[in-house]
């Protein structure tokens, strides 16, 4: 047992925030050219606060700071674009060796949605860390006691729509394959997304009724509402089920097929030197075997998942084949 999200957008208001997220940065991170990432380490929240990025951000940094791993932990917030956004601010920080970004599958999706100039391959990979699962939900009164009992009512009227976070998200590629396996066209998906996991849990709980009668997002998104009683899960994306909680899983409701899996790793700014890459490889295996870390990631419900640096390049480049395949299946971007 077992115990990330947007759209690029336009206009005064992204360019303000893009800005005001970089010097925040520059700030956090290079005002010291002598500083070196024991001393002083920036991390960078891809996302607002309370989502799933800056969850994992801030875990890192209570684990590190708990351990007296690093002196001074600072986690900077520069959401939008799917993460798109801080990853581009990362990657004009070249050779600057005390920022770190946290990333998922979620940036994958995002690069490929808002066509990014900028990919996870032109930044530096340090390590993936853990796995985090997805959770299929209706509210408490649906009449949609299983998942069966909603592919069934899906199959006959394919219109029904399934809400879940920004389009292009791993929300989104699980609706999906769920669509896929349950023999319908993934590209006539009636899929609509969400800021996030409170907007779609309004949407759900809506007493007049919300645009939407089932969610796909973060366990952690609906974990309080599950225990709570208020939604009921009819299926976990994981690949077993999650340690205090009776869901089954979608594998062994028959449907293999539908395993996306959100993960989190640590990217570093392109242009670094080995000694200083290799800092920022220890700081993460020590915090990784810390016990304060192991206890965020049975909090969260997160599965420990390490990999180095080359193997996490090698996945990242494996996670983009498929990630662009799953969007082009679903007519999100164009197979050319």
């Amino acid at each position: 047992m077992i115990g990330d999200k947007g759209l690029l957008g336009a206009g005064i208001g992204l360019a303000l925030v893009v800005t005001t997220g970089f010097f925040a940065v520059q700030d956090a991170a290079g005002g010291d050219e002598g500083s070196r990432a024991r001393s002083a380490l920036t991390v960078i929240a891809p996302a607002a606060a309370g989502g799933g990025w800056d969850l994992a951000a801030r875990e890192f940094q209570q684990a590190t700071r708990t351990e007296s791993i690093v002196n001074n932990v600072q986690v900077v917030n520069v959401p939008g674009a799917g993460g798109t956004i801080g990853l581009g601010q990362l990657a004009r920080l070249d050779g600057e060796p005390t920022t770190v970004m946290v990333t998922g599958a979620a940036m994958v999706g995002g690069v490929e949605m808002g066509g990014s100039p900028v990919r996870l391959s032109d930044v530096t990979p340090i390590a993936r860390l853990t796995d985090d699962f997805e959770v299929i939900a209706v509210p408490a009164d649906s009449p949609w006691q299983t998942l069966d009992d909603f592919l069934r009512a899906w199959e006959e009227d394919p219109d029904i729509p399934v809400g879940g976070g920004s389009a292009g998200s791993p929300d989104h590629l699980v609706a999906g394959q769920l669509a896929e396996a349950a023999g319908l066209d993934p590209a006539d998906l009636h899929y609509t997304p969400h800021a996030g996991g409170g907007e779609l849990t309004i949407s759900l709980l809506s007493d007049a009724g919300g645009t939407v009668r089932i969610g796909v997002t973060g366990f952690n998104d609906f974990r309080d509402l599950i225990e709570g009683g208020r939604l009921r899960a009819l299926a976990v994306v994981a690949p077993e089920r999650l340690d205090g909680f009776d869901i089954p899983t979608t594998a062994e409701l028959g449907y293999p097929s539908v395993d996306l899996v959100n993960w989190r790793g640590l990217v570093a700014a392109p242009g670094i030197g080995d000694e200083d890459r290799a800092e920022l490889l220890a700081i993460t295996e020590e915090m990784y075997g810390a016990d304060s870390w192991q206890e965020a990631t049975d909090r969260n419900y997160w599965q420990p998942n390490w990999a180095g640096p080359e193997e996490f390049a090698d996945f990242l480049a494996d996670e983009e084949v498929r990630i662009r395949t799953l969007m082009t299946d679903l007519g999100l971007i164009s197979g050319s």
